[in-house]
């Protein structure tokens, strides 16, 4: 693993809180699974939405729905500026609503104000399902073809083959150890869900209701059978047999994160001792002397990819594809992978990058990226023959409650 930092900026890395705490609340949900198919099982339909065909004059204006360091304008940092560069280049003028969690987003595109969300796997089957944002017409991307293949029609950001966003980071949720509590690297999750681990007691946890997939991935490994393929398609025995899993855990759990600034300082502090954490984090953590590492165990990761969506109801669609264009072009991803601290879509952009930034996040490397189960919205519709078999995401929220206490 190398461990160099990215681009720093007064001796810190050019990164940015990837979010804030996933809202356990199933906001939206309804509107996912109500388009899911019926009680016959069948495949999920997404809502008959028409697609842009060819591009017309720029309209002057693009409203933006977007997590907080994707759409930066000097005013956070004189430095680091990729939308007025936009802005001169389309007469776009950018007004951008900072969401802090995929509900959010859901929300607020659904309000119809909005021409496009830089939507997380947990949000973006909502939006396609709920008939809030448009097939993409991938001819009108510059840059479509330099987009890594294993991020393209994936299962959350497309449906039947038809893409429905332009893909811009991505990362895993590594394991992250203290190298003096655990001097071994470990190669597997065991370490986090063991009860005589060494980490008992000092585990630090995500907190959302989306890590009950972390327990369904170290499941499908020790547990076969149970069957899992799916992480995010659990039926009630494999959902179960998860959370059982957590509330098993809760006790060796000494921290739950959402900000992983939390996180940082209690690895930092050596109170933490194992568990899920970004490559951001432990850039930080080993910048400042910390000793940790990170390494993705032999069950693999959860891990997150973000799309940028254009809204069914947009406004200003021309300006919308000029931004998918511009922010999928080498330099400017260069910047916001950077900035933001994850794997840029475009490989291109490592040109730009800072010395030993692409080799820290994987970029390029297909094979650490199918070892990851990014997010994805559970809902009822397993995707196979057993139908609208599997738990969806309002009762995930239920339960993690519950796994808390």
């Amino acid at each position: 693993m190398v461990r160099t930092p990215a681009a720093t900026k007064n001796g810190r890395p050019l990164l940015r809180p990837r979010r804030a705490l996933l809202a356990a609340a199933a906001l939206a949900t309804a509107a996912l699974t109500g388009g899911c198919g019926g009680g016959s099982g069948e495949t999920a339909a997404a809502p008959d939405v028409p697609m842009l065909q060819e591009l017309g004059t720029p309209e002057g204006r693009l409203d933006l729905v977007a997590w907080t360091g994707y759409a930066e304008n000097g005013s956070n940092d004189p430095k680091v500026d990729w939308v007025t560069p936009f802005t001169k280049a389309t007469g776009c003028q950018v007004h951008t609503k900072v969401a802090d969690t995929s509900d959010s987003m859901v929300s607020l595109m659904q309000t119809g104000r909005y021409d496009g969300v830089s939507a997380s796997g947990d949000a973006s089957l909502r939006l396609i399902y709920g008939g809030t944002v448009a097939p993409v017409n991938t001819g009108l991307i510059s840059s479509w073809d330099d987009v890594a293949k294993y991020l393209k029609n994936q299962p959350y950001n497309s449906v039947d083959g038809q893409m429905y966003g332009v893909p811009h980071g991505y990362g895993a949720n590594m394991l992250m150890y203290r190298t003096d509590k655990i001097p071994q690297r470990p190669t597997s999750w065991s370490v986090v869900w063991d009860e005589d681990s060494p980490a008992a007691g000092h585990v630090v946890a995500y907190d959302s209701p989306i890590y009950i997939a972390d327990a369904a991935l170290y499941l499908k490994t020790h547990r076969p059978d149970l069957k899992i393929t799916d992480v995010y398609e659990l039926t009630e025995e494999q959902f179960d047999a998860a959370v059982g899993l957590l509330k098993k855990q809760r006790p060796n759990v000494n921290q739950y994160w959402a900000n992983y600034l939390d996180e940082l300082q209690s690895f930092k502090s050596g109170y933490n001792y194992a568990g899920t954490a970004w490559q951001v984090t432990a850039n930080l953590a080993m910048t400042d002397k910390a000793p940790v590492a990170t390494t993705l165990p032999s069950e693999g990761a959860t891990g997150w990819s973000d799309t940028w969506m254009i809204s069914s109801k947009a406004q200003h669609p021309t300006c919308m594809y000029k931004w998918m264009n511009w922010i999928t072009m080498p330099k400017v991803q260069a910047e916001v992978a950077q900035w933001f601290g994850e794997a840029p879509a475009n490989p291109k952009a490592c040109q730009y990058t800072a010395k030993g930034f692409c080799s820290t996040y994987h970029v390029g490397d297909p094979e650490f990226y199918k070892r990851l189960a990014f997010w994805k919205t559970p809902v009822e519709d397993c995707g196979d023959d057993r139908g609208n078999e599997c738990v969806d995401y309002s009762r995930w929220a239920q339960a993690w409650t519950q796994i808390k206490g």
